[in-house]
């Protein structure tokens, strides 16, 4: 039996509404999850959101409201989106939950216990937006003289008495993990980035505050609370049932367990620095794989609310539909790059290669089938040319977008089923069932019948992608549940059709072609 798989996206930061790289993060996760799901994996997904620290205090206080009040409100726009865009994750998150708290203050015990926390005075640049510390080494001037982190937003002197976590004791040991686990920090220019980053020295971290009180109670120590990061990153475990549930823990937090984060490039710091340094002290597994993807770009330019180029990944979906979103996202951009999207893109791609390269594929054909065989499945009499189709989708399907998928290479998985639904294309053209009606009946059945099986075997292969529109499909086709899968795929449930006489009705357009929204081709 394969490992567990433990998948993560980075808890969104509830400080505003999503935005579209929330939605891409939670949907490439999601992915991977359900092509887990669908190589025989036993998957735990976990998305949610960050509900501490002072940035989130500083709303709340600037909207004269209780954080708590604000944190609720705020997080249930992550869960409505992910609703929305079909994320399959088994846990939904809130730091701010009691059995989460009772989680970090664990770990910090742990820490503490293992020598790794004492006591000092913090003098030194925070970023409230980043909620993170940053060495004098690493910023730059504003425009207005002020100083900018390396992420462009502004720093202010900090000094306020403070826990320390001794990240310094833990330079080597990470660069020792760096080197036995090539694979740990993807892909290798993020890997690259963390290198020079701990090459260069690590110095002690600040993990609490004491300016202000919105977060988890530093244990034994009154007027402290956890530095969001701590709280933050703990979350991983919580959900894997720490430190309550042992049992929980050995399935899914294992020591030689199959755990993966997918997170912006941003934070990578955090996940691939901090967050093993965390983990070591506590004496606690260490993820397998910390994938920092890149950002999504309007139209070339870095999304910002002073732009007014924020976009809504509900308006997105509602304006051009969930699964062309979710197709769109990481068909255009290969995963761990950036990449640019607009409107004219995604009605592109979608008209182009969802609609016209597989859709009316799948319309043409099982409309033919209604049609001209009144609903009665086609009967198979396979010659070279129609196995030789259906071994280059097989390959597809069953060897190329797995391997993608475990590979963190959705992208590449797209292009491995779209070059199959080309293939598909190309044979019905070279067969034509069409001019076969009349001369050739038998092997007309046979073309259809190929065409058939090709197109179910795609529809499955792609669920993962587009599961409400690939699912349709096959409810409409009428393969059975237990063939959804990559396994299922080898199974002989076109010939269990044929046996219980299934009949098909002529179907509905899959994907109806989009236009670009007018406003947009005003501007």
């Amino acid at each position: 039996m394969p490992k567990p798989l433990t998948i993560t996206t980075a808890i969104s930061y509830p400080n505003g509404r999503p935005h579209i790289g929330h939605a891409y993060e939670a949907i490439a996760t999601d992915v991977f999850a359900r092509a887990a799901r669908m190589m025989g994996r036993d998957v735990f997904f976990q998305t949610g959101t960050d509900e501490h620290g002072l940035k989130v205090a500083q709303t709340a206080r600037a909207r004269n409201i209780d954080p708590q009040a604000f944190v609720d409100e705020m997080s249930s726009y992550f869960k409505q989106m992910d609703d929305l865009l079909g994320i399959s994750y088994d846990r939904f998150i809130r730091t701010s939950e009691p059995g989460h708290h009772g989680a970090s203050q664990a770990i910090w015990e742990a820490m503490a216990a293992n020598g790794d926390m004492y006591t000092g005075r913090y003098e030194g640049w925070y970023s409230v937006r980043d909620e993170a510390f940053y060495d004098e080494s690493e910023l730059s001037d504003g425009p207005g003289g002020e100083k900018l982190s390396p992420q462009g937003t502004p720093v202010e002197w900090t000094v306020e008495e403070s826990w320390f976590f001794r990240l310094s004791n833990y330079q080597q040991k990470l660069l020792d993990h760096y080197a036995a686990h090539p694979d740990f920090i993807q892909p290798e220019s993020r890997r690259n980035e963390v290198l020079r980053f701990v090459e260069a020295g690590l110095r002690d971290l600040s993990v609490s505050r004491s300016t202000f009180n919105w977060g988890v109670k530093v244990p034994g120590a009154p007027g402290h609370v956890m530095y969001v990061w701590v709280d933050a990153l703990t979350n991983y475990l919580t959900g894997c049932g720490y430190p309550y549930d042992q049992e929980r823990m050995d399935r899914y937090w294992a020591p030689d367990g199959d755990i993966v984060h997918i997170i912006g490039k941003d934070i990578v710091r955090f996940h691939a620095v901090y967050w093993p340094a965390f983990l070591m002290s506590a004496k606690l597994p260490l993820p397998r794989t910390i994938f920092g993807h890149g950002f999504l770009l309007n139209r070339g330019e870095k999304m910002s609310k002073s732009l007014g180029n924020v976009a809504d990944p509900n308006e997105l979906a509602e304006a051009f539909g969930v699964d062309p979103l979710r197709y769109f996202l990481l068909a255009e951009v290969g995963f761990g790059n950036d990449g640019s999207y607009s409107a004219e893109a995604i009605v592109h791609r979608t008209n182009t290669e969802l609609g016209n390269a597989f859709g009316n594929l799948a319309q043409r054909t099982l409309s033919f089938i209604a049609k001209n065989l009144d609903g009665r499945l086609p009967t198979p009499a396979p010659t070279e040319d129609d196995t030789a189709l259906l071994a280059a989708v097989r390959e597809a399907a069953q060897v190329e977008m797995p391997r993608a998928f475990e590979a963190l290479a959705p992208h590449e998985a797209i292009q491995a089923w779209l070059r199959a639904a080309y293939a598909c294309n190309a044979y019905i053209d070279a067969q034509a069932p069409w001019a076969l009606r009349k001369t050739d009946p038998a092997r007309m059945e046979a073309v259809l019948a190929t065409l058939y099986v090709a197109i179910a075997e795609l529809a499955i292969a792609i669920l993962p992608v587009i599961p409400t529109s690939a699912t349709a499909l096959l409810d409409h086709m009428g393969v059975p549940p237990e063939a959804r899968s990559y396994a299922g795929l080898a199974s002989d449930w076109y010939d269990g059709l044929l046996t219980k006489g299934y009949r098909i009705e002529a179907p509905k357009p899959l994907f109806p072609r989009l236009e670009v929204p007018a406003e947009t081709e005003a501007e």
